[in-house]
């Protein structure tokens, strides 16, 4: 099992979960197109497409810096076909590239509305729309969107309506497109955390640093992304999976390691079914006494 020569096209790659799914490939010797709009320092998050380059290459891969608004049609088409020039192809698309604003209706100002499904669902949608006619030519073709399971319930929309269109629109995406592309052998699957993961987004929009504390970190999703990735497509498509369960599934025992402060107990996050509860023996209190 090894992503090594792989080529991945990741969207939001500059931080966060997106950059650790480029770093673990990164150890195979994968190539990463680091798809995202950060070119200079941003005040309040870490990172830019440059520094995300650089720690790619020092972890073993090659890498691909592109700035790129995942919104403005022109600027994906291109990016995609940087990516596959320089490269030689696409393997594997990454849709990880998200915008949050946990408001209700009238609290959500139409251009916050539109920068969430703007780059959530359409932004998904275009991007994968456009790495399609390269994966069908790769020889096990994934495509994975950081999106949640499509639990229709009404818990999930009361608080913040136009976020979960935004993201389930991405998943949405997953649902169409794993029977669209099913015969070119084309994987589309979601990947969802069970937990808040500590990311600089989390932080400012959520939790504050004290709620870091109370997550997992992004080696989670990471160690998730890696094992669907290995997976052969034709066989391994149209799942929406949460990351513990399927770790777990994978004989993956250790959950432990993935809490930033064992003291804390985890916080749930958003859209995680409730038919879905932590695998045997993961509780989400505190472990021990802080």
């Amino acid at each position: 099992m090894s992503l090594k020569d792989k080529t991945l096209f990741i969207t939001g790659a500059s931080r966060g979960i997106g950059l650790a799914i480029a770093l673990r490939a990164a150890k195979d010797g994968a190539n990463i197109a680091i798809a995202a709009k950060t070119a200079e320092p941003h005040p309040k998050l870490p990172g830019t497409i440059y520094s995300a380059a650089e720690e790619i290459e020092a972890a073993g891969g090659k890498a691909l810096p592109i700035v790129c608004d995942i919104r403005d049609e022109a600027q994906v088409a291109a990016a995609v076909e940087a990516c596959a020039a320089h490269f030689g192809g696409i393997d594997i698309c990454v849709n990880n590239a998200s915008a949050i604003a946990l408001t209700g209706t009238l609290a959500t100002d139409m251009k916050r509305y539109d920068l969430m499904n703007g780059i959530n669902a359409r932004g998904t949608y275009m991007v994968s729309k456009y790495c399609v006619a390269h994966l069908k030519r790769a020889a096990n073709p994934h495509v994975l969107m950081l999106s949640p399971p499509l639990d229709m319930q009404a818990k999930w929309f009361r608080n913040h309506t136009a976020y979960t269109m935004a993201k389930f629109g991405m998943s949405m995406c997953v649902l169409g497109m794993a029977a669209e592309f099913e015969g070119d052998g084309i994987a589309f699957n979601a990947l969802w955390p069970r937990t808040g993961i500590a990311t600089a987004a989390i932080r400012n929009a959520l939790a504050g640093d004290e709620g870091m504390r109370h997550c997992r970190t992004t080696d989670i999703l990471s160690d998730a992304a890696w094992l669907i990735f290995n997976k052969t497509a034709r066989d391994f498509t149209g799942n929406f999976l949460i990351d513990d369960t399927f770790l777990a599934s994978e004989g993956v025992t250790d959950f432990d390691r993935y809490r930033v402060d064992p003291t804390k107990a985890l916080m749930p996050d958003f859209f995680v079914p409730d038919s879905v509860p932590p695998p045997p023996g993961v509780s989400l209190d505190a472990l021990q006494s802080g």
